[in-house]
């Protein structure tokens, strides 16, 4: 049974190599023997370790799976070894023994896909909503004392609230996101103001403001707070095909590097799940030459830039955590499955 089992994960492994273009892994320049998991580390920080390409970590595990069952429950003070002699790499995972201390700790958690703080902002504070997504939520219609702007302790008044929650957040309706490929609008960027919580119902209902990051307005727009949850998505490919473009980069700018977030125009509906690792490219020059007289310019091939690790997805667009960039990444870059 035991055999069939093997030969069973061999097959899911090799499987799994044939959808990566049946390239072998590569394991990182200086790729160390063993890694101790200490508090902090990444599920993405500890394959960067290990492997030339950190989303293809999913088939490091696979090819052991027997020893390691989840790389979502590797905790702290685990030992990962990387074992070498079977020809494909191979880990191995142990515990080793933490002295006991004189003082009551929290339970250990499993560590993380990718940093938490990088990312928790949008998962608690959406920026992007798909198109419509204002359509149903509250409008403030006015501010206590008559005010035309208000902030934190005021009292807003909105229009009909059908469903009852325990916290609200404001937005303004910000700018479009066009898709470049069609021209058609996928969603619109939202600005945070602030959060809110109900106070009275009926027609108007009332809120106090709590949190104000920004001066708040009539016509402002109220949503429930989503639920907060971290992802442990294991870093990973697509397996299918996807390409799509950048839409926009927080905060408005043109450019943005590792550890910044941007929008990308694929979601859901094409295959697209949170912990899928997208290639960045960066576009090839535009090169004139003349010879003989004769002028005739050339592309230069686009090339591997960076890769994103994608966090939060909707039907038609997603969140991408940038995670590495030779080169700044601009809005309109390509992104594909690596």
């Amino acid at each position: 049974m035991r055999r069939i089992i093997s030969v069973l994960l061999f097959s899911i492994s090799s499987t799994l190599a044939l959808a990566q273009g049946a390239q072998p892994l590569q394991l990182a320049p200086g790729a160390p023997d063993r890694h101790i998991v200490v508090p902090g580390d990444t599920l993405w920080g500890i394959a960067a370790k290990f492997l030339k390409d950190p989303y293809r970590w999913a088939e490091l595990w696979k090819l052991n799976a027997d020893e390691i069952k989840n790389p979502q429950r590797i905790y702290p003070g685990q030992v990962i070894s990387l074992d070498k002699s079977a020809g494909q790499p191979q880990l191995k995972l142990a515990t080793i023994n933490v002295p006991r201390r004189e003082y009551v700790e929290s339970l250990v958690k499993e560590i993380p896909a990718i940093e938490p703080q990088a990312i928790e902002p949008f998962l608690s504070e959406p920026r992007v909503l798909e198109a419509g997504g204002f359509d149903n939520a509250p409008r403030i219609v006015a501010i206590q004392d008559g005010r035309v702007l208000s902030g934190s302790g005021d009292t807003i008044y909105t229009t009909e609230v059908k469903d009852q929650h325990k916290l609200w957040q404001i937005f303004r309706p910000g700018k479009a996101l066009v898709d470049p490929e069609t021209g058609e609008t996928l969603g619109m960027e939202a600005v945070f103001l602030g959060n809110a919580t109900q106070t009275g119902s009926g027609v108007p209902a009332s809120f106090r403001i709590g949190i104000s990051r920004m001066e708040i307005l009539i016509n402002d727009r109220l949503m429930p707070a989503p639920r907060q949850d971290v992802p442990t998505y294991i870093p990973r490919a697509p397996e299918k095909k996807i390409a799509g473009k950048i839409l926009s980069i927080y905060a408005g700018v043109n450019f943005s590097g590792p550890q910044q977030i941007v929008t990308i125009n694929r979601g859901k509906n094409d295959g697209l799940e949170p912990g899928h690792v997208l290639a960045a490219d960066v576009a090839g020059l535009n090169i004139p030459n003349r010879f003989e007289g004769i002028r005739t310019d050339y592309k230069l091939p686009d090339s591997r830039n960076g890769l994103l690790y994608v966090f939060r997805v909707y039907d038609r667009i997603a969140y991408a955590l940038v995670m590495n960039a030779v080169q700044p990444i601009a809005v309109g870059d390509t992104v594909h499955t690596p």
